[in-house]
């Protein structure tokens, strides 16, 4: 048994009736939407025509969503139906970026996140969605696709319908008939649309030919702001301060006396702070360790920075107690501080509604970027040997390559295009990142300047494309 939808956009007059029927059905607040009619208009005055469609949670079979919550609130039945339970959710937003199509938003009443669940109290008792009920043109059908029987497997097998962003391979099962193809997926939209934008809902622009203007839509939020940023940039410091000092140890080098480990102490917890505040429901931090879901990397995430904090306090009373540290001890911090710093490329990675957020390089890039900040902070606390310079400056290279790569290598994805583009277009980026936190610590480094002022700017570089790149992730618009 799989349950799912057919939109007949044929039959659509677009009077939000399902909306207003949803709303009332679940009790969903003002301001946000499990079901919406979204609007746009094409051509120029005379011959001009207005589209609608109505959007939706896709009820994936294959649903990254479900992937990377990390304390299984949302989740797969067994008839089909993506579910959740606001009691297990501690609002990390995750499934947020995970979802391609900007179905789940976070409940302002309960803090937790939310969707449409195919009115799954209602199927319990044989009952038909609540909008499928007030849909006053029949345009809306649900049902089992694995039944021949049913009347939305017999239109799904017998009309040409189409998904949203087939190529996402989430396998929806919200069949569209009729729907124009730019409803479906907004990367069709041309990029240089001029846009007027009226309480964030309302837009127009000039009714130039071949240009797509949005008439109506709802308005979705950015999930993760300053301190998912401030997260990254946190934990390369811990994380780089703890590689660095291993390897540097490993090496016979001199390594100063408990800043290395007190500095990534500080640090990780500094991080763990920034990860806990960010969430919806704080107080529910701990689900990730008492309600798992082992396939999330925010889990896994979880378990690599306890490991590290604790691989860091055993450097400290080892600092402490004037005990020798074993080679097999400074193996296990540099593989803790890689694993904490390249974790996360891993959690990105299932932020699948993310595209720009997939590159491959991604974990190279954090761990040459730890590897940067660990030098700089090592070389702050009075490490100043030569070596540890080389080491930034070669750090601080192949971050730049990595970072370079990642954005003008060719994209066949527009939303990684669109994404690239909003780097690139700020001069931050250049200033900030390219110049001053890159160019110019390498000329400080060449030139055998004091080795603050290099490493106070490389440190500034990092946390600026930090900002750069959770913004231009989420600069997309996904539905």
């Amino acid at each position: 048994m799989r349950f799912g939808f057919v939109l007949d956009q044929t039959r659509c007059i677009g009077c939000h009736a399902c909306t207003v029927a949803c709303k009332q059905e679940n009790d969903v607040p003002l301001g946000v939407f499990r079901t919406w009619v979204k609007y746009i208009e094409k051509g120029s005055f005379p011959d001009t025509r207005r589209h609608f469609a109505v959007l939706r949670c896709n009820q994936c079979d294959d649903s990254p969503c479900t992937t990377i919550c990390p304390t299984v609130a949302l989740f797969r039945r067994p008839d089909g139906i993506v579910d959740f339970d606001n009691a297990r959710c501690i609002g990390c937003k995750s499934c947020m970026q995970a979802c391609p199509y900007d179905a789940i938003y976070i409940d302002p009443s309960e803090n937790t996140a939310a969707k449409c669940n195919f009115c799954a109290h209602r199927v319990d008792r044989g009952l038909a969605p609540a909008c499928e009920i007030v849909c006053p043109t029949q345009a809306i059908i649900s049902g089992d696709l694995d039944d021949p029987g049913s009347a939305i497997a017999r239109i799904v097998s017998r009309e040409p319908v189409a998904v949203r962003k087939p190529d996402q391979g989430t396998k929806p099962k919200v069949f569209y008939v009729g729907a124009d193809a730019t409803l479906l997926d907004p990367r069709l939209e041309r990029d240089d649309s001029p846009m007027f934008v009226d309480p964030g809902i309302f837009k127009e622009q000039p009714a130039d030919v071949g240009l797509t203007r949005e008439v109506y839509d709802v308005v979705h939020d950015a999930p993760w702001g300053w301190k998912v940023w401030l997260y990254l940039w946190t934990k390369s410091i811990a994380a780089g301060t703890a590689i660095v000092g291993a390897a540097l140890s490993l090496a016979g080098l001199e390594v100063p006396l408990y800043a290395p480990p007190i500095v990534a102490l500080a640090f990780i917890m500094l991080t763990a702070a920034l990860l806990v505040f960010d969430l919806k429901r704080p107080e529910r931090f701990w689900y990730l360790l008492v309600k798992p879901n082992f396939r999330s990397w925010l889990v896994w995430g979880g378990y690599i920075l306890g490991a590290f904090s604790l691989g860091a306090a055993g450097w400290l009373a080892g600092d402490i107690l004037s005990l020798q540290h074993t080679a097999l001890g400074l193996w296990a911090l540099l593989i803790l501080g890689a694993a904490a710093a390249g974790y996360t490329a891993f959690l990105f990675n299932q932020a699948e509604g993310r595209d720009f957020w997939q590159s491959p390089m991604l974990l190279w890039h954090l761990l040459a970027e730890a590897v940067v900040c660990g030098a700089a902070v090592l070389l702050l606390t009075g490490a100043g040997h030569r070596a540890l310079q080389c080491l930034l400056g070669g750090a601080l290279i192949l971050q730049a390559l990595f970072v370079l790569g990642e954005l003008l290598e060719r994209h066949g994805n527009a939303d990684v295009r669109r994404a690239s583009h909003e780097i690139l277009r700020a001069p931050s980026f250049w200033l900030v990142v390219l110049l001053a936190g890159t160019a110019a610590p390498l000329a400080l480094l060449a030139l055998q300047a004091p080795a603050a002022p290099a490493s106070l700017l490389a440190l500034a570089g990092a946390l600026e494309y930090g900002r750069l790149w959770i913004r231009a992730g989420q600069a997309v618009r996904l539905s």
